[in-house]
């Protein structure tokens, strides 16, 4: 394998693994999948500066799901020397504990800035953009219609 084709498998698998540890509520893992001072970017969902309050953050949210499936596909990973780009899009649906008939249901795509570090590569800037985001009660207190559409 190349060192490219490596690096493209290794930026793959830290996105996969922060979907997975959302999911898994394993948030050890999560917080690896930054920069200490990642700078990250989820609209009206909120921005952080370090990577302990975006882990902090979607801790406590994500308290409140049952269950949730964070899917990630059509990555697309350009890698120069050590740094790198990647845009995905992902899929999430997510149960809510109390009442698992309440569900929220999201599309969006990542676009990220990787950095090659003495552990691995980390996400060091992250700008989530939502494409649509359903769910079964309002989500956004204002944004009524947001179920209904």
């Amino acid at each position: 394998m190349t060192d490219h084709a490596e690096a493209k498998a290794d930026i793959t698998e830290v996105l996969l693994r922060y979907a997975t540890a959302i999911d898994t509520k394993d948030w050890e893992l999560f917080r690896s999948c930054f920069t200490d001072d990642v700078d990250a970017d989820y609209g009206q969902i909120g921005q952080w500066n370090d990577a302990a309050s975006i882990t902090e953050f979607m801790a406590g949210v994500h308290e409140a799901m049952s269950d949730t499936k964070h899917m990630l596909h059509n990555m697309v990973i350009d890698v120069v020397g050590e740094n790198a780009t990647a845009v995905t899009y992902v899929h999430t649906v997510q149960a809510l504990a109390a009442d698992p008939t309440q569900w929220v249901d999201a599309v969006g795509q990542y676009r990220d800035d990787l950095v090659r570090t003495p552990g691995g590569w980390r996400i060091a800037r992250r700008v989530f953009t939502q494409t649509r985001m359903l769910s079964s009660f309002d989500v956004h207190p204002g944004m009524r219609g947001v179920a209904d559409s």
